[in-house]
């Protein structure tokens, strides 16, 4: 809820509860007081909502963050691989979580799949490589 929702929300309440204050016999002072009570039990609650919320919007940037990091990864993993000759680049795909590149699809020598692990693992971003590259026979 938006933060000038929740001030409105604590206005109102805080009007409804003195105006129920003023109905009950006692003194102008304890009605002020039930007032003051209620206002500060009221800006608590909005302060704990506003703290949750805060927490929720700065949890979701941090993760649109790291998943831009992780495509950024992927793309230049993806870049140094078409780029290095001798390597079917176009049999192989890129997955990046966290830093943590995984290379699926197929190579056609261990040498190429060790090629392979080893360019991505040079990138900048980059926090390990899982290698699931599959070896097929050179046609």
């Amino acid at each position: 809820m938006p933060h000038s929702n929740l001030t409105l929300v604590a206005i109102s309440l805080l009007c409804t509860l003195g105006l129920s204050g003023c109905d009950k016999p006692g003194s102008a002072e304890q009605a002020g007081k039930s007032i003051d009570d209620a206002a500060s039990e009221t800006g608590k609650k909005v302060d704990a909502t506003l703290d949750k919320y805060e927490d929720k919007v700065s949890q979701q940037g941090a993760e649109s963050a790291q998943a831009w990091a992780d495509t950024e990864v992927t793309t230049k993993v993806k870049t140094k691989l078409f780029g290095e000759p001798g390597l079917r680049s176009l049999q192989i795909s890129v997955d990046t979580v966290g830093g943590v590149v995984t290379l699926t699809g197929t190579a056609d020598s261990q040498a190429n799949s060790d090629k392979a692990s080893a360019i991505a693992m040079a990138v900048d971003g980059v926090e390990n490589v899982v290698n699931q590259l599959t070896l097929t026979a050179t046609q």
